[in-house]
């Protein structure tokens, strides 16, 4: 992996190509393989955004054997979408539609730990991001989805407490390095968050979408659900109790729209959200780092490079539904016959598109949002 690269759920940056699979090696996560491609029906996985996971299986024996199954994930409330929470958000829907039951987090407390935002000023940005996600097609009603603040929600504290005892400094150190100890509470909050679909609805194979900069979450809380909640002592012997293990499923992270390391709000170039001026967010696509050459007769003589453009990672990720059309246009470009600005128009009218179905969808469910998240 490179010097600069590190895996910190809060500032993780210049991931690689290369670093994914190094990353797989290193913390045993699971190569996605054709077999489970085919056995489970998702895009992001049919695309090889998800590259990797943990438990995965117990989802695909669930599915085939008609048992419940969850799908948990949530948001930072610290601001309106964009393109990297639109990611964890469809893969939320999707997996609903494959017949999960969705529990959607509203991380309010993690959003005073990490950004200083008090839990009344995050109310209308919760708001706003649950609309969003209803607005994807998240179905809310109580047998298919259950949505929380984790500032209201009594299991995801009393689950932070329980299992912290089991936690020591050292361990915190080793998996998350020197942090601020609210941000440790936070994370074990966050184990609250995991393992809620199992404490509220009982035993059942759970999935949590996330990017691999979230990889630590996961691995504690993995290791916290084994000690406290599946090997209990019963005369003298340890035994496996029925909770499993909570698996996840991880993607790329998009890199920004200007080719910057990532999207960051200190960089306004690098990503747009779904609220901001329709002509802001044509500018910024048209201003993207493409994988075109230094002119016309030298991309007809060489080709593109469509894996480093941003235009073509936006529309293999969230606006092209078509796999042949992508197939078509990654070959177009390798052959010099796609050039990069009509690449680009293109982009921004299905770009343009989708905003503007989303925000007449959206407002219509605005008072849905408040009233499921109990917000006046």
């Amino acid at each position: 992996m490179t010097d600069e690269f590190k895996i910190d759920p809060w500032s993780s940056t210049n991931i690689l190509e290369e670093d994914y699979i190094k990353l797989i090696r290193e913390f045993g996560i699971e190569e996605v393989s054709d077999l489970m491609r085919l056995k489970i029906s998702n895009r992001f996985i049919r695309r090889k955004i998800i590259f990797g996971h943990r438990s995965l299986d117990d989802i695909v024996k669930a599915i085939e054997k008609n048992k419940p199954w969850a799908v948990m994930s949530g948001i930072k409330p610290s601001g309106p979408f964009h393109l990297g929470t639109l990611t964890t958000a469809l893969e939320i829907v999707e997996f609903q539609k494959l017949g999960a039951k969705a529990y959607y987090c509203i991380a309010d407390i993690e959003s005073w730990e990490d950004n200083g935002i008090p839990y009344d000023e995050t109310e209308e940005a919760s708001v706003d991001n649950v609309a969003d996600i209803l607005a994807l097609g998240l179905d809310p009603s109580p047998e298919r989805a259950y949505i929380w603040r984790q500032s209201k929600e009594p299991i995801v504290k009393d689950v932070c407490f329980k299992v912290g005892r089991l936690l020591t400094q050292n361990m915190v150190n080793a998996i998350y390095g020197e942090k601020p100890f609210g941000l440790y509470l936070a994370a074990l909050i966050q184990v609250g968050d995991i393992v809620l679909p199992q404490v509220m609805d009982g035993p059942q194979p759970t999935v949590v979408p996330v990017g691999i900069d979230q990889d630590p979450h996961l691995r504690l809380t993995r290791d916290l659900t084994r000690r406290y909640y599946k090997e209990k002592k019963v005369d003298g012997k340890i035994v496996q109790d029925a909770f499993f293990l909570p698996g996840a499923t991880y993607h790329k992270l998009l890199a920004g729209l200007d080719g910057t390391d990532k999207m960051s709000k200190r960089n306004p170039n690098s990503y747009f959200t779904f609220n901001e001026p329709l002509e802001s967010i044509e500018k910024k696509i048209k201003g993207a780092l493409t994988g075109g050459r230094k002119n016309k007769k030298e991309q007809q003589e060489l080709g593109g490079e469509p894996q480093k453009c941003m235009i073509y990672k936006i529309l293999m990720y969230h606006f092209e539904e078509d796999d042949d059309k992508l197939a078509h246009d990654f070959e177009k470009c390798v052959k010099g016959e796609l050039m990069c600005g009509e690449h680009k128009e293109e982009c921004v009218e299905k770009v343009l598109k989708f905003i503007k179905e989303h925000r007449k969808k959206k407002e219509k469910l605005i008072d849905k949002s408040r009233e499921l998240l109990n917000i006046e």
